[in-house]
């Protein structure tokens, strides 16, 4: 991931998608930790925040703390 405080704006790969997250079920994969490590990392750097991710629409991480079913 990587963020510029500046900008507002962070690279989030294949973390976190609009609507969904990345996928954990390729040998590895760990859900939880990765629901951890949004929650805990990335949504605190606020609501505000705009993202891009490795492929697909971006968006900002106070519209996916809202209506991501797999944050909510």
């Amino acid at each position: 991931v990587y963020y510029n405080r500046a900008a507002k704006f962070a690279h989030v790969g294949d973390v976190l998608f609009r609507g969904s997250v990345g996928r954990t079920d390729l040998p590895g994969g760990d859900h939880a930790a990765l629901i951890a490590s949004i929650k805990d990392k990335l949504l605190p750097l606020g609501d505000d925040i705009g993202f891009i991710c490795g492929h697909g629409p971006g968006g900002r991480f106070g519209e996916e703390r809202r209506t991501n079913p797999f944050l909510v």
